[in-house]
């Protein structure tokens, strides 16, 4: 595997030195992104809310400021994610709004109906099982709570799609199997957005 391979597979489960490299770009790299898809979200005034995938902590930081008076949990596959979110969101785990875990969304080990909305920012094209990632999802959040897709990748874009060959277990997706899956998963009301001049959609989705 040459190096360029190496970094960008880095992606999916930021290790070592190569995978601290690709965190130190993440945050920023995202932002636009993830503002973007921010704007999707429905005028709810969560009380849990949880980040899967958080990679390097910002987005669950943002989360914690739209919504004051949530506890956010952030999670991610990634030790070295985890390590990188707790860092960037200390103030708020020293203040009792926020904690940072290792976990597998395979497998969440959270009681039924933990949350009210759960956010996925540049992550899914990893998860392994799609509908069953998604039914678990749906069994934490509560009756009602939402959850918010949001990538980079439509899933037809070249540059996605490349990418797709270079890094091992990575899966683009369109708006519309990303809506059907979901709704094989459990969640009722599904609608997505595709960005007038980009490849970014946002997909949200109620339990």
């Amino acid at each position: 595997m040459n190096l360029a391979k190496k970094f960008f597979s880095q992606t999916r489960k930021p290790e070592g030195f190569l995978g601290k490299m690709m965190l130190g770009t993440m945050n920023s790299g995202h932002a636009k992104l993830a503002d973007w898809g921010f704007t999707h979200l429905p005028p709810i005034t969560p009380e849990r809310v949880a980040d899967f995938g958080c990679g390097g902590g910002r987005n669950a930081g943002e989360l914690l400021k739209k919504y004051p008076k949530a506890h956010v949990t952030a999670m991610d596959y990634s030790d070295l994610s985890v390590e990188k979110a707790k860092d960037y969101n200390k103030a708020m785990i020293a203040a009792g709004r926020c904690e940072v875990l290792q976990g597998d969304v395979s497998d969440l080990q959270f009681p039924a109906g933990t949350f009210d909305l759960v956010t996925a920012f540049e992550t899914v094209y990893f998860w392994p099982g799609l509908e069953k990632c998604f039914a678990q999802v749906a069994k934490v959040l509560n009756p009602g709570g939402y959850f918010m897709i949001c990538n980079e990748s439509d899933g037809t874009d070249p540059t996605s799609l490349k990418f797709e060959k270079i890094i091992d277990g990575m899966k683009n997706y369109t708006a519309e199997e990303i809506e059907e899956t979901l709704k094989a998963a459990g969640f009722s009301e599904v609608t997505s957005d595709h960005h007038p001049s980009k490849p970014w959609i946002t997909v949200l989705a109620r339990k």
